[in-house]
């Protein structure tokens, strides 16, 4: 049973187009049943997870559980990075996926349904996960610095993310991820892009750039099958050229973990990632698009306490799916 003495849920009522507040309704039972007495807060706006994430740490809550997507838990992981250590030691993050994509729960949970991930939380297993720093630039061109836990992209990833968050999401995760990525595909080139990985540089014409600490993005794309989210180290997927043809005799190697067979996919291993280009082009973060290149990207090991699924990380990592 978690230890915790005060557990706080934040909750997206918006997530997975509107049914996170469905779910929860019945879930918020399950969650009594299973970890007794708890605190609910719900997200009207962008940014009110990370606040309220950081208000009940500084209060003293040992558990905090993000009801979303990844967009959900990127703010609350904020909420918790913006304090120092001091602040929430002994806090632990837990998530209980209700969102389109969830990516990263594909990476920490064996099954992310809502019984699977409650019973996760109920047994307590703990791992200092590791986290992405950005520096990039806002839509207003003014220099920001956010925190990731699960994949940074750039290229068609950017286009992709406002498509999908412009549009139904009805179809599921899948679908909806899909959909945009072929629509985006069509509408726009190649990039150029200039990479710097650990210092080594290169220019490539690409479709997308991903920077991984999760497995999976975009509703299930197995984007870093080798990528371990407590390694210290950051997976880059450098997806060349690829015309449409080539990305529909390719589709399933994207999403079943042979991504690296695809001619003109090219992967790499850093700790400290730059990108920039003369294109105007946006970035996708966690599944939201928070501005452009160019970014500095850097890793932070074990940077945060994380409770996910024994299976998934005993004795040793391994990938769902």
């Amino acid at each position: 049973m978690v230890p915790s003495q005060k557990k706080v849920f934040i909750v997206n009522p918006c997530a997975g187009n509107g049914a996170a507040e469905i779910k929860w309704r019945v879930i918020s039972r399950l969650v009594e049943e299973q970890l007794g007495s708890f605190t609910t807060c719900f997200t009207e706006r962008e940014g009110d997870a990370t606040r309220l994430a950081r208000e009940h740490l500084a209060s003293g809550a040992d558990l905090i559980v993000g009801v979303g997507g990844d967009g959900t838990l990127n703010e609350i992981i904020n909420g918790f990075i913006e304090l120092s250590p001091q602040v929430f030691h002994g806090a632990r993050l837990g998530i209980l996926p209700f969102g389109t994509g969830c990516d990263f729960a594909r990476t920490v949970l064996k099954s992310s349904t809502p019984g699977r991930a409650l019973q996760v939380i109920k047994e307590g297993y703990t791992r200092s996960m590791d986290l992405g720093r950005i520096q990039f630039s806002d839509h207003n061109g003014v220099s920001g610095v956010r925190y990731f836990h699960n994949v940074v992209s750039f290229g068609t990833g950017g286009e992709v993310v406002v498509h999908v968050n412009s549009h139904s999401k009805a179809g599921g995760a899948f679908l909806s991820f899909l959909r945009s990525t072929l629509v985006c595909l069509m509408r726009h080139r190649a990039r150029r892009i200039c990479l710097n990985c650990d210092g080594r540089a290169e220019e490539f014409v690409v479709r997308n750039i991903a920077v991984a600490n999760g497995l999976y993005h975009g509703g299930g794309m197995c984007v870093a099958p080798e990528a371990l989210a407590d390694d210290g180290l950051l997976n880059v997927t450098v997806i060349g050229d690829l015309s449409l043809s080539e990305m529909f005799l390719n589709i399933a190697k994207f999403y079943n973990g042979r991504i690296k067979e695809v001619k003109k996919v090219i992967t790499m291993t850093g700790r400290h990632i730059e990108a920039n280009s003369k294109q105007d082009i946006r970035i996708d973060m966690d599944g939201e698009q928070p501005g452009w290149l160019p970014v500095v990207i850097d890793i932070l090991p074990q940077a945060m306490p994380m409770i996910v699924d024994r299976e998934m990380f005993s004795p040793s990592p391994r990938q769902s799916g």
